[in-house]
This record gives structure tokens, sequence and C-alpha cells, in this order.
């Protein structure tokens, strides 16, 4: 075993996972043995969020602000594509001595897949497909990859569309988690354990269409599964995306047993995720590198599945911009938990300091490795979150305030959140919390001028 200077990073990203889906994070529910075990091993930051979203695919500008570590509306679009002068994460690391290496599902564009990657392979570009016939792409040194071609899609709402998307083979009947699990292993068993590698293994689970092997959708009774408490058959009000994909999944009013079957395929998808996990660090141990290498599992957003009424991810209750992030190898505690408030785009500086490497001018996100290291470091005390034009929000340690306006009505909900964790009981007409709210809303609206917020002809109207 060759011993580095620098760690190897194991970054293993999952595709619409809650951040309350894994068992040993207070969840009973769900069978999740392989996360238990990198809890157990590692550091888990338990109030980790995305910024938001600048369009319905979340997981777009989300996945663009973590490999550049750039703010939400500092990307070039939604992310679609990332400019040459904005740094990728794997291609920072790949000019300071880093093998790079990345699999799955990619959604900024085959441009900056390139720039970030010296090996790969089954690379999906897009955003969501069929698990059992993906769509991909081999590996191209030059960064060549094909231009979009026609690809039939049943987007799970009963019609079939053809979509572009650039392939070059479609791999009929092997799910979409072990194909990418596959990749990474094969690659795990030549790496050359000289110089350090960076890894991304970048699953489509557990977005829908969620279907996985029998055995693991066995694994949960739909009638047994506990309907969260925030369950709602509809959400109270328009929120300005009610009409979205996401939401027409389900059935309206929501009703609690569709929901039941669809959060039972929800689990079973991540167990099946957690198990090739499981194979993945198997293969790591064989190289002789595991202790060695930082392994971090983090999911690009959450999900409603029934939570006020909603099924998708447009919006910005913490069931839906709160995701799983949690840090494991050489030098992180053993089973310890972080509260501190952070984005995944702080993730650029943390890997930045781990690597040992300067942080690029470019990346806004701070580091948490002075968190990692000491539990009472407060990495950040505010999170400004943001949905299209219609949602703003910002939310501390305490307290949170969303405020909306859809067809010129503004709706204003504040939420304590630490005695009302599932954002229930509305407090923003209450006398007593007055203060609260004007404090909360002077700090959006100065960090929106802070921020650029493109929105602002509408959102000047709550000033």
């Amino acid at each position: 075993m060759t011993k580095n200077r620098k760690p190897n990073i194991l970054f293993l990203f999952t595709d619409d996972q809650r951040f309350d889906t894994i068992r040993a994070l207070n969840n009973p529910q769900i069978i999740t043995p392989t996360m238990d075990h990198l809890v157990a091993r590692g550091t888990s930051f338990t109030h980790a969020h995305i910024m938001g979203g600048s369009c319905p695919a979340v997981c777009m500008p989300s996945r663009a602000m973590l490999h550049t570590g750039r703010t939400l509306f500092h990307l070039s679009g939604s992310g679609e594509q990332i400019p040459d002068d904005h740094l990728l994460l794997g291609e920072w690391l790949q000019q300071h001595g880093y093998q790079t290496f990345g699999t799955g599902k990619w959604h900024n564009g085959p441009g900056s897949y390139a720039r970030s990657f010296t090996a790969g392979g089954n690379v999906f570009f897009g955003g969501m497909d069929d698990h059992w016939n993906v769509p991909a792409c081999d590996f191209s040194p030059n960064g060549n990859y094909p231009e979009p071609k026609p690809h039939p899609w049943n987007g799970g709402t009963g019609s079939i569309e053809m979509l572009p998307k650039s392939f070059d083979h479609v791999r009929r009947g092997k799910h979409s988690t072990e194909l990418f699990a596959d990749t990474a292993i094969d690659y795990l068993n030549k790496v050359d354990t000289s110089t350090p590698f960076f890894m991304y293994v970048s699953f489509m689970a557990p977005h829908d269409p969620r279907t996985m092997p029998q055995r693991f959708l066995n694994m949960y009774d739909p009638a047994k599964i506990v309907l969260p408490e925030n369950f709602m058959p509809a959400h109270p009000f328009d929120n300005g995306e009610m009409n979205v994909r996401d939401e027409n999944l389900a059935a309206r009013p929501r009703s609690p047993a569709e929901i039941q079957r669809h959060i039972a395929e929800y689990y079973g998808m991540i167990s099946h995720l957690d198990y090739e996990i499981g194979r993945i660090l198997d293969a790591l141990r064989a190289t002789g590198e595991f202790e060695n290498t930082l392994v971090l599992l983090a999911g690009d957003n959450g999900l409603a599945i029934g939570r006020h009424g909603l099924m998708g991810k447009q919006n910005l209750y913490e069931h839906s911009v709160r995701v799983p992030l949690v840090i494991a190898g050489p030098g992180i505690h053993r089973g310890e938990t972080r509260d501190t408030l952070c984005y995944l785009l702080d993730i650029f500086p943390t890997l930045c300091s781990f690597a040992e490497i300067p942080i690029p001018k470019s990346v806004e996100g701070r580091s948490l490795r002075p968190s990692l290291h000491d539990a009472a470091v407060q990495v950040r005390d505010h999170l400004p979150l943001a949905y299209g034009r219609v949602q703003r929000g910002i939310r501390d340690a305490r307290y949170k305030l969303i405020e909306y306006v859809v067809d010129r009505k503004r709706h204003t909900q504040l939420f304590d959140l630490v005695h009302d964790p599932n954002e229930l009981t509305n407090l923003s007409e209450r006398q007593d919390m007055k203060e609260i709210l004007t404090l909360l809303q002077r700090q959006l609206r100065e960090w929106r001028e802070k921020l650029d917020d493109p929105a602002d002809e509408i959102w000047a109207a709550l000033q």
C-alpha cells in the first residue's frame, strides 16, 4: 500500500435523497447498514442545505453549485453549462496532482465534465431517465461527446416523449445504481495508488421513476409506513409551482395509502443504493487505500413525497432543501454530528483544505474543516434560500422565514424550527413574533442584494 501525503477522495452523490433517510440519523423505518457504517465512522452535518433552485430541475443548479462552490445567482443560467472561469472541483484537484474519475449523472453539460475528469465511464448527461435503460457515454479522453439525439422517455405521467440526449450506448436491463457502482469498482480494481485520486460517483437514485430489484422493494410494506407529521392532502395555497411534473406524480388530494406506497418505493431505492455503495467501499478496502481516503456521502436536494401536500422539491421547506452530508476518513471524528448551518457548495473549499491546496477566487463556499475539528464552530449563522422567481426564504439556527409572491398575492410563513421542525405552525401573524419577523425580512432583503437576486422587480414589492 502506498500512503499518499494527501488523502484520496471518494464522493458518493445521490439524487433526491432527503436528509432524514439514513437509519443511524434517527429514521427507524429505513434499512441503510452501509450508510449507518459511514455515520459511525465519520461526522454528519445534520443541517446541510442547498440554496434552492432557479428552475424545476433543482438538481441542475444544485450540482453546479457543488462543483463550482458558487452561490445560486452567481451561476451561469441554471448551471446547464459552466463557464471556463468558474473553476470546477475535479478540474482544480486535477491541477494539483489528483487523478480524477467520474461516473453516473452529470447535469451540467459535456464540456464541464470533460474539464473535470481524467478517467470515467457510463456517464449520463441529463436529469432523469429509465433506471433499467440508461442512455450513457463511454469516457472520451479528448472530451468529445456525441451531439444530442432523440431518446424515448416516459416521464412518469403516462406519456412517452422523445427527448434529446447525448449518449453512445444504452445498457438495457442493468439498473443505473448497479451500472455506476460497477464502473466505480472497475476503476478501483486498477487505480494507480502512487498518486492521490478523486472519485465522483453520482447516482440517479432515488429519483423517480422509482424502480429497483424486487428484493429491495420487498423490504417495505406500504401499509406499515408511518406517515410524516406534516403529511397533508393539499398545500394550503398556491406556491407558484403547483403544476410542475413532480406534483403530478400522485393524485390530488393526496391519499394516505398512495403516499405510503411512494415512501415505500423511495425507501426501497435508497436501500438498493446502500447495498451498491457497500460494494464500492469493499473495492476501496481491497486497494489498501481505505484508511487514506476521505469518503463523502451527500444528496443533491430533498423531496416532499406528501409533506405539506407536495410531491417534489420545488419549494423551500426543510424536506426539500435539507440534505444528508456525511464525511468519514483520516482526521475525521467518528460517530459525531455537527449542527452548524452549511451548504453543499461548502464542500469545494473543505476538500481544498484537506488536499492542502488554495481555494480558487471563483469559489464562494466556506470550509467546513474548522467545524469538523470543533463542534462549537458555526460555519454560517444564516442561510438565504430561493426557488424560481416566486419563493424566497432565510433561516437561522431557530427561525425560518419563507415569502411567496404568486399572481401578485403575497404569502408569508414564519416557523420556529426548534419547537416545530415539521413546519406546521405559521407564526407570521403573531404579535409576539413581530420583532423576529421584521429582523428576518430585513436580513433577507440584505442577502438578496448581496447575492444579486435577478427577480428584484417582484421582490421589491415586499419592501
